[in-house]
This record gives structure tokens, C-alpha cells and sequence, in this order.
């Protein structure tokens, strides 16, 4: 057994636990919205059509952010399609995943949703293939009160308040060539430049997103995001980050330590933006929005053939999550939870079916996938600030990432109630670890705890329709408490979460 230690003090405050890092991200791509969100012959559905039992799910996973239309789908949108009686709305070819666009659910459609859910809306661009014009059109159309065209066409819609959306993303992914309208980076920060001068005129107050690499494998990283910022730097608050991990050729101890990729591929933004920022002379510090991220076994995806003719919401990227994709997720929370200083922003791709925490079946059953359940118990336990962890851990070798730590975690400790709560990993696939958490810094004294771990002897399992419930999180036995903190055993490839209640020191 492995022996780990974690020490915690409530002055090494990091940053507020911001609610925008459990976002998530709906695109019209495959079954995400249609036989998803969306489908009104569902014995669940609402009045609007919309699934009652995959909102249940959205509430109960904690996200309070989503990111809308797109993903590669933006490029090619056309908002406008979107929007007036359904049965004048035109299809349209989606160039991106290749298949059919009925626009049965556009913006106001989609604003209903995610009020239901009670989600934060960020809103995505067309840079690809519009402009300037274009997003200061369907800004006018959300945010405008009334005494305009497009305000007024929304009320006439049926929604006679503006959405009030405020983060604005400025395009999707134009560094990469596949992206329709692909720009190199002088073009597209003169472009994000042009409109986000034009949104600003319009709106002041608005929080807009530069698009960054679209990956921190691609040729162009750095000096993408360093051009772009020289044209964008005063007029943006966020640059974008995105990142997909996978299991490559069964090495599974690289998989697990991915979230140290993640870790440098912040840290790397952080230090281009800064560089900017002080050639520019400027006090401003450029946030980061991680608004793609999760496991993709985007191999499997590429190896398929083309989908036969053009079809309404085929099935795409519908990837079966197992234990060890649900540790990784886990721990990729962590990396971001502990860059909660610059990374304010973040957004899990995407939200239903298309590589996604929940899955449903036309007609059938919502369920939880495996990587729903760090998701949600991170999202619900994280308040108050993050605090630096300070972790004494054994290492290992990996192949793609060198010496990574068996364990790596964060915690968070909500000033107001006392409360604690720590997650952690095991990444070793063989022995545990007895991780002992030091709170004596605190001067308080723990009253209670509560762990519970995601695990399995079989670390490939994962839910379907017919066993939904097969990989869980489940109360964790091997939990210890004593006055200045506790012990807990974590099994190997595991993702727990501890919450520890604390109050003061008696007094005589």
C-alpha cells in the first residue's frame, strides 16, 4: 500500500470556487439536442418537447453554464433559421458533421431550456462563415429590450424580455483547418477585434471569449493565442482553451496522468497571455475560458467511415464511459479547480449523448454514464475558496507525461460553515493508497466526515440502458477521523471526494 499525505491551511486561499467551472456545452451534433434534450413524442416530454427526465439529470449534475450552438456547427449557423414558426424554418446542411439542420429548436427554443435548468447561457458566434453584421444581429435579437426590429421580432417570438446573455464567444476553434471559414491568426484577431469593438458599442458590459488553440497539439500553439491577443488584448476578458484525452494503445498509466497535461497546457496560456499583456503595458490579466474538455476517443472516431447521405441527428461520437475514463475526469476537475485563479470559465463537452455524462435512448430511458458522478459530487461539494494543497506523494514513470504522482488532489473549504471537501485520485491500477489529511492548521476540530469513491475491480465497466447503475459512487468504508483530520484508503484507479465538518476548538 502506498502512503500519501495531504496538509491543508485556510490562509493558501488559491482563488473563489467559481460556479462557471462546472459548465457544460450543448452543440447540434448528433443526438445532443434531437432524441436528447429535445423530443416531443417522449413520454417525458413537456409542453415544449423537451425531455423532463434528462433535466432532472442536467439539475442533479450541477452545471450552471452552457455553452450554445457550437463547436464546429457555429460556422456554418445561421442563427436566424432558428427562430419564428417551425414550419417555415428551413433545413439546412450541416457541413461540419455532415448531416441535416432542421432548426425545430433555435435560440428562443433552446433559452426556455435552459431556463428550466436554471443554466447560464454562453453564447457562440459565427466567425467562420459571417461577421460583424451577423453577431451584432442576433445580439440585438437576445439582449435588446424593445424599440428595434430584431427586439421587437423576439417579442412577436414570444419572449418579450431579452435573454440578458453576457459571456459571448467569439468564433469557434479558426486555427484549425477543418473549421469552416479557417483563418490564420492575424486574420482572425483582426476579425474578434472588429466584433468584439462592435459588441462593445452596443453592449459595454459583455465578457467575450478570443478563440485559442484548438488544441495544445497544434503546430501553431502559442504564437496562435500571442496574435491573437496583440490585436484583442483590451477589448476581451477570456482567451479560449480546448483539450480531449484518451487511452492510447492500452497505456493506461499515461491516461491517468493526463490532468498534468492539462496543468501545462494552462499554464502555458497563463504565460503567453501575461507576456502580452506586459508588452502592451497593460494591468488587465486575461482569463481563460476551458470551454471544450473531457474524455474523446477521438481515434475511434476518426478510423469510421463517413456516415451514408445526410441524415437528421445521426448517431456521432456517442462514446461508452468506464472507470478509468470516469478517474480521469475527476482529476481533470481537479486541474481546473486548481487554477481557479485564471481559469473562471470552463465547460464539459457536451452535455447528452455526443461524448457526454448523460445518455438516453429514443422513446426509452435517461441514464448516468460513469464520468456523471465526479462531475456532479465535485459540483456539489466545492464552496467557498480553493485552497493550495500541499500533497506527499509516491511517483510513477509514465510514457507521454514522464514522473507523474500516484495521488494528486485539491479541496476547497467554505469559511462560512467550516465545511472541507477534498478530492483525490489514485492513479496506480494495482495498490491502494492510505492518504492521511492534515487539518491542524484549521485550529478547529473535525466532528464529523463523509467519503465516497468511484471505483471497480473492473476498471473497463460502464453503465447501459439495462445496468444503469453498474459504475457508481459509493460510501467509503476505510474513513477515519480524528480531532485534527482523518485517513482514508483509496482503492486503486478511484476518484473520491471527503467531506469534513469542522468546528472550534471547545474552550477550556
Amino acid at each position: 500500500m502506498h502512503l500519501a499525505h495531504v496538509t491543508l491551511d485556510p490562509a493558501a486561499v488559491v482563488a473563489p470556487v467559481n460556479r462557471r467551472t462546472f459548465g457544460t456545452f450543448v452543440e447540434h451534433m448528433g443526438r445532443c439536442v434531437y432524441t436528447g434534450l429535445y423530443e416531443p413524442g417522449h413520454p417525458s416530454a413537456d409542453e415544449d418537447g423537451f425531455r423532463t427526465d434528462v433535466l432532472a439529470l442536467t439539475r442533479e449534475l450541477g452545471v450552471t453554464m452552457v455553452r450554445y450552438p457550437g463547436g464546429n456547427f457555429v460556422s456554418g449557423y445561421r442563427w436566424e433559421d432558428g427562430i419564428g414558426p417551425r414550419d417555415q424554418r428551413p433545413r439546412r446542411r450541416d457541413l461540419a458533421w455532415r448531416s441535416i439542420e432542421t432548426n425545430e429548436v433555435g435560440i428562443d427554443e433552446f433559452a426556455r431550456w435552459a431556463a428550466k435548468a436554471d443554466i447560464e447561457i454562453m453564447y457562440a458566434l459565427n466567425l467562420g462563415t459571417r461577421g460583424v453584421q451577423e453577431a451584432l444581429d442576433v445580439h440585438e435579437y437576445l439582449n435588446q429590450p424593445a424599440g428595434t426590429h430584431l427586439a421587437d421580432l423576439r417579442r412577436t417570438n414570444g419572449a418579450e424580455k431579452p435573454y440578458g446573455v453576457r459571456m459571448w464567444c467569439l468564433g469557434n476553434e479558426l486555427d484549425g483547418p477543418w473549421q469552416l471559414g479557417h483563418k490564420s491568426a492575424d486574420a482572425y484577431g483582426q476579425l474578434a477585434a472588429a466584433t468584439a469593438r462592435a459588441l462593445r458599442a452596443a453592449e459595454p458590459g459583455l465578457e467575450l471569449i478570443a478563440c485559442g488553440s484548438s488544441s495544445s497539439a497544434m503546430p501553431t500553439f502559442g504564437a496562435w493565442e500571442a496574435t491573437v491577443l496583440e490585436h484583442t488584448y483590451d477589448l476581451v476578458d477570456y482567451v479560449s482553451c480546448h483539450a480531449y484525452y484518451e487511452e492510447h494503445d492500452g497505456d493506461l498509466g499515461s491516461f491517468l496522468a493526463c490532468a498534468a497535461d492539462m496543468d501545462h497546457f494552462i499554464d502555458s496560456v497563463v504565460a503567453t497571455a501575461d507576456s502580452i499583456g506586459a508588452r502592451l503595458r497593460s494591468k488587465k490579466k486575461i482569463q481563460l475560458s476551458f470551454d471544450e474538455w473531457n474524455v474523446w476517443y477521438l481515434s475511434r472516431f476518426q478510423k469510421q467511415p463517413p456516415a451514408d447521405g445526410w441524415q437528421i441527428a445521426p448517431r456521432v461520437i456517442e462514446d461508452e464511459y468506464n472507470v478509468a475514463d470516469a478517474v480521469v475526469v475527476g482529476n481533470l476537475l481537479i486541474a481546473l479547480l486548481r487554477h481557479s485563479d485564471r481559469v473562471t470559465a470552463a465547460c464539459q463537452a457536451q452535455l447528452v449523448n455526443v461524448i457526454a455524462p448523460i445518455r438516453t435512448e429514443p422513446g426509452g430511458p435517461a441514464w448516468r454514464q460513469s464520468i456523471f458522478h465526479p462531475f456532479a459530487r465535485t459540483a456539489a461539494l466545492a464552496r467557498g475558496d480553493v485552497l493550495r494543497t500541499a500533497v506527499e506523494s509516491p511517483s510513477y514513470q509514465t510514457a507521454r507525461y514522464g514522473e507523474a504522482a500516484v495521488l494528486d488532489a485539491v479541496a476547497t473549504h467554505d469559511g462560512a460553515t467550516g465545511d472541507v471537501a477534498i478530492f483525490v485520485v489514485n492513479r496506480d491500477d494495482v495498490r491502494p493508497v492510505q492518504l492521511t489529511i492534515d487539518l491542524t492548521r484549521f485550529g478547529r476540530t473535525v466532528r464529523s466526515a463523509a467519503a465516497s469513491t468511484l471505483s471497480d475491480d473492473d476498471i473497463r465497466a460502464s453503465n447501459t440502458a439495462a445496468h444503469q447503475d453498474r459504475v457508481t459512487l459509493r460510501p467509503n468504508r476505510q474513513l477515519a477521523v480524528n480531532a485534527g483530520g482523518a485517513q482514508v484508503v483509496l482503492p486503486p484507479t478511484s476518484w473520491t471526494a471527503v467531506r469534513l465538518s469542522t468546528r472550534p476548538h471547545p474552550v477550556g
